[in-house]
Order: C-alpha cells, then structure tokens, then sequence
C-alpha cells in the first residue's frame, strides 16, 4: 500500500500541469482612455497560444472590424499574440479573443478601450 501512494504521488508531481491559457495583460490596457490611435492589439497570455487556432477580432462602436489581417504571435513569444490595425478614429473599441492554448484549452473573452478625440 505505500508503495502505491508513493508512485502514485511521484505522478501527480512529474505530470506537467494543464491549464488554461488566460488573458494577463494587454495593450492597449483593458479599460483604457488613449490619446493617441494604435496601429495593433497586443495580448498577453499566461500560457503559450497556438495562433493558427486561434483569433483576436477588434470591432468598432457599430460592429464592424477594423482588424488589419490574422492574429500572429509576437516577437516569437508564444504567450503573446498580436493583430494589425486599420487606421482607427476616435471612440470606443472593443477587443474580442478566442484562444486554443499549447495544451489544447479554448478560453475566451472581450474587453474594449477609447481612443480619444
């Protein structure tokens, strides 16, 4: 019986661990009042992302994409996934993520920032 225990403890601590991939930061910042119009959207992930599986969708007040091509990673990191922007006017966006992490786990969410006048 201890045996059992031991080699059963011995798995649970060598199996990697499985997660999902969340949204730790972003830039523009959730929420965010900017001056100045970004020309991409940079999302930051707490695990690696599979970009060919993945999509970020930035929508202007009425809906309409104002992305500038499919998301990629950036920089070669693979937490980070990045999307061109069309040029953006002032007002408010909203930026729409479906992620499918390195283990497979799809998570999702939104979140918009303004551009000010």
């Amino acid at each position: 019986m201890k045996f059992f225990i031991v080699a059963a403890l011995g798995l649970a601590i060598s199996s990697p661990a499985f997660a999902h991939a969340f949204l730790e930061s972003a830039l523009p910042r959730v929420g965010s009042d900017i001056p100045t119009a970004p020309t991409e959207v940079v999302l930051s992930y707490t695990q690696g992302v599979e970009p060919d599986f993945s999509r970020i969708d930035v929508q202007n007040a009425s809906g309409a994409s104002v992305t500038d091509g499919p998301a990629h990673t950036e920089g070669g990191e693979k937490t980070k996934l990045a999307v061109k922007l069309k040029k953006l006017t002032p007002g408010i966006y909203e930026v729409i993520w479906h992620v499918t992490s390195v283990d497979t786990h799809k998570t999702q969410g939104s979140f918009s920032f303004t551009v000010a006048p």
